[in-house]
């Protein structure tokens, strides 16, 4: 990746981060911390990672599929899916509201773009073997990219799906696990400590990798390598700060599902447009 794309990726990171913001904060209430803490992952994957994935033909069978299992970080995602065309950004402030096509957790019935509904903790990373299989079978040249959170990782499912992946060498498989530490009843060390997370996937049979979640250039480089590996399953952990970008919640575990007002959110969006995204000499 050259220097101009990086700093398109950072640009376009900010633009989603805004997007997301001033949804929620229209609507008043919202998972803003596991919604912006993905946002460098999401950017990376719909605007760099993921190959075949056409607005004018969502349904190609060839395409990359992309899961959120962590469904809760869907404002986060529908921003991404309004920026690429998928359905006119004016949804966006339908959030969560009666008739809308954008819920709070992602659903595939309702909303164009989305490849897969979520919400149940575990239910979207265990499927997600199961779409990958189904591309085998098919001979499809495609991968099966999947988001899972750190709370979510707690969930027997994940293992189970994990034991699955790795038994049927389903290499074809990237997920990437965000790792802010942090869950809706307080941080991870306290409810139930997920260490050495590395170690536990590697030990499940999987290519595991660690990254700044944040760092685009990070998270490509591992992707690409990830995609280089042909007899394993492959995740990347990411270390993210919960809410980032978010001034009123950045790192804070109240802002798993918070309450801030519209004016609120323009502040907060007034206070991130004065920071420049982050650029190529800030990680090279």
């Amino acid at each position: 990746m050259d220097n101009d794309e990086l700093q398109y990726l950072y640009k376009k990171a900010q633009e989603i981060r805004i997007l997301t913001i001033d949804m929620i904060g229209y609507l008043g209430v919202g998972h803003i911390g596991g919604a912006m803490s993905v946002i460098e992952i999401l950017t990376a994957l719909y605007y760099h990672i993921m190959e075949n994935v056409d607005v004018q033909d969502p349904k190609n069978e060839n395409r990359d599929k992309f899961i959120l299992s962590k469904g809760h970080a869907g404002p986060a995602l529908y921003a991404v899916l309004a920026d690429k065309g998928y359905f006119p950004k004016e949804w966006l402030h339908t959030l969560n509201q009666g008739g809308t096509r954008l819920p709070s957790h992602c659903d595939m019935n309702l909303t164009p773009g989305i490849d897969f509904t979520t919400g149940s903790l575990g239910l979207g990373f265990a499927s997600a073997m199961g779409i990958a299989c189904a591309d085998r079978i098919k001979k499809n040249n495609a991968h099966t990219y999947i988001i899972i959170g750190d709370g979510e990782s707690q969930e027997g499912i994940i293992w189970e799906a994990a034991m699955f992946a790795s038994h049927y060498n389903l290499s074809n498989v990237i997920a990437f696990l965000d790792y802010n530490k942090m869950q809706i009843d307080g941080k991870t060390t306290d409810i139930m400590n997920l260490e050495s997370l590395l170690a536990k996937w590697k030990g499940f049979g999987w290519h595991a990798q660690e990254v700044d979640g944040h760092n685009i250039q990070a998270i490509t480089t591992a992707a690409e390598n990830a995609k280089k590996v042909t007899n394993a399953p492959s995740i990347i952990i990411c270390n993210t700060i919960k809410a980032k970008g978010f001034a009123p919640g950045e790192g804070l575990v109240s802002s798993h599902n918070m309450e801030f007002s519209y004016e609120k959110a323009q502040e907060a969006i007034k206070t991130l447009k004065t920071q420049s995204p982050k650029g190529v000499n800030k990680y090279e």
